[in-house]
């Protein structure tokens, strides 16, 4: 418990400004890619088929899960609210994302959704250690931290 105390007050003292535009672009990945995943949801099915991941009657909540998920989360790292957690129930997806489903597709073919999987679970795992950042919701002054704790 004390590595991961450790590992979010480093994330919060380094975290550059820049990042945070990082952050909301990744977000906004999540929510585009859950919304065309529920607007092509037969080519999710189909994809979900062919590799052979899911059994048919699973097939239905796996891929609601992932739509939620992305969405919901998505919105929640573009935000800045809850971003650790977020990328936390995202880093699955992109896994399976990543090393089952888009492996197997040709990689080096031109707009090959592995790669942008690939930044997108980059971009997970970097926010889950630096974490929120300036530009959210959550952030507050060290100013405004020191006269909270002594009240």
């Amino acid at each position: 418990m004390e590595l991961l105390s450790q590992v979010k007050l480093w994330g919060d003292r380094h975290h550059p400004k820049w990042l945070d535009y990082f952050r909301i672009v990744l977000g906004m990945i999540l929510i585009w890619k859950g919304v065309s995943f529920a607007l092509n949801l037969s080519a999710f099915t189909a994809l979900m088929t062919q590799s052979r991941l899911v059994t048919a009657v699973s097939l239905s909540i796996v891929a609601h899960i992932i739509i939620v998920l992305h969405v919901i989360g998505g919105l929640f790292i573009v935000l800045g609210s809850h971003t650790r957690t977020s990328c936390l129930l995202n880093l699955p997806v992109l896994l399976v994302a990543v090393f089952f489903v888009n492996l197997s597709h040709n990689i080096f073919k031109p707009y090959a959704e592995f790669w942008l999987s690939c930044t997108v679970l980059v971009g997970l795992i970097c926010f889950l250690i630096e974490g929120d950042g300036i530009i959210s919701v959550e952030h507050t002054k060290e100013g405004d931290q020191s006269v909270a704790h002594s009240q």
